[in-house]
């Protein structure tokens, strides 16, 4: 049974390998000048202006929840999609279970109106 994923586990240690190799020939044998341009903070390549301790709004950070429960949605779509006739009629019930709990928080997040941007 080893065998079968031994493939993987190379492409797995390979890839690996060039990574930790890559990020470790430029740490160690690339320039290091820091200069004051570098070391000024910025955002989206502009000088950032005003106050630095903003305190960003709550709508941000339920936008990112909501994008992740709504992303993890698609990642167990897929291959459920793909074994739909193996699974037979308990993994049928079993996803339409898990929609309905999707389904019942998109409800309530948005008559909470985590949805309306402008509030």
């Amino acid at each position: 049974m080893f065998s079968a994923y031994l493939p993987v586990f190379l492409m797995l240690g390979v890839a690996a390998l060039v990574a930790f190799a890559v990020f470790g020939l430029t740490t160690w044998l690339g320039p290091k000048n820091m200069t004051p341009e570098k070391a000024i903070p910025y955002e989206s390549g502009s000088e950032t202006t005003g106050a630095r301790h903003i305190r960003l709004s709550i709508k941000f950070y339920l936008t990112a929840i909501l994008f992740v429960v709504f992303d993890i949605e698609a990642v167990f779509l897929y291959p459920w999609a793909s074994l739909f006739q193996e699974l037979g009629w308990l993994g049928f019930i079993e996803m339409m279970a898990f929609l309905v709990v999707l389904g019942v928080t998109l409800v309530y997040a948005w008559r909470k109106g985590a949805l309306e941007w402008e509030s």
